[in-house]
């Protein structure tokens, strides 16, 4: 039986030259875009809030580079969010519900959908409420109804505009009736914002569905979107297949329901702080940027 000879030069020496000049490539370097497949830097999309260059594509945000980029100086105090009972129905499908979320919070670094944080945005004290898709598809469950909530009270307390940056699929289906009852709770705390005469701004991000669509995402004095942010209650392909009709180009879109008037504005994210703070001046009758106090009132 005869053997092969070995190819030394292309079996031993290529190999340990390949290995020599092999560069590790960071899995997150690159960033596609969605509407037209370019490549751009990851660090380059991260320094532009997250909207990619050139098309203009609204990425979506962590809470807390949301909560960065809107209060002066990225600096802002964390309000505390109540604890609520993990898994109170005991929920399993493919997964135990405890278990997905230990890993929601393991990958995002949060205890639930929301953070609540009050400083100052352009000067005016202001509270604002942002959910984090990332956790769990920013779904509405009970701790995210009590922070809603503890947010709504710390603006009544402190008596500053309440800001929501929304973004959620709709309820959280593992906790069932639980779930579904944050929404008229979240909508007596809004009530008692409007008795207070206190301004409440939503934000609609992409995207935003569901429950949360049919609660407080819609009950805002002013809706602002940002653009190309999918809204509705039940998503396209849904209404699709129900109708068995072919549904309008963008529809559920930012700017097809600013056209149809369920939107007041459709704002860039670069414009979203100063669009804010001249709502929140205006409909709080205050002085901005430099006719506010310096002094920030901190929070019990």
């Amino acid at each position: 039986m005869m053997v092969e000879p070995m190819n030394w030069i292309s079996e031993v020496v290529r190999p340990k030259i390949k290995t020599l000049f092999k560069r590790e490539t960071p899995e997150n370097l690159w960033v596609k875009c969605p509407d037209t497949g370019h490549m751009v830097f990851h660090k380059e999309v991260e320094a532009n809030h997250w909207v990619i260059p050139g098309s203009e594509h609204h990425l979506k945000m962590s809470a807390q580079a949301r909560l960065k980029m809107m209060f002066d100086e990225g600096t802002w105090i964390d309000v505390p969010l109540p604890e609520v009972a993990v898994d109170p129905l005991k929920f399993r499908d493919e997964k135990r519900y405890a278990d997905r979320l230990k890993d929601a919070r393991a990958k995002t670094g949060m205890q639930d959908a929301f953070k609540i944080g009050f400083g100052r945005v352009g000067s005016l004290p202001m509270t604002l409420a942002v959910q984090d898709f990332a956790f769990m598809a920013g779904s509405l469950g009970m701790a995210a109804g009590e922070a809603f909530i503890r947010g709504a009270e710390t603006a009544l307390d402190k008596r500053t505009p309440f800001v929501l940056f929304s973004a959620s699929g709709g309820a959280r289906m593992q906790e069932g009736i639980l779930s579904l009852m944050q929404m008229p709770r979240t909508t007596v705390a809004i009530r008692r914002l409007n008795a207070a005469k206190l301004p409440y701004v939503v934000v609609l991000t992409n995207p935003t569905t569901g429950g949360v669509t049919a609660s407080y995402a819609m009950l805002g004095d002013v809706h602002l979107a940002e653009p190309g942010a999918l809204i509705c209650f039940a998503g396209p392909r849904v209404i699709e297949q129900t109708i068995r009709e072919k549904l309008p180009d963008g529809f559920q879109r930012a700017e097809y329901l600013r056209e149809h008037g369920m939107v007041d504005q459709v704002v860039h994210r670069h414009a979203l702080k100063e669009t804010i703070v001249r709502l929140c001046g205006l409909l709080m009758n205050q002085r901005t940027d430099a006719q506010a106090p310096a002094a920030l009132p901190v929070p019990a």
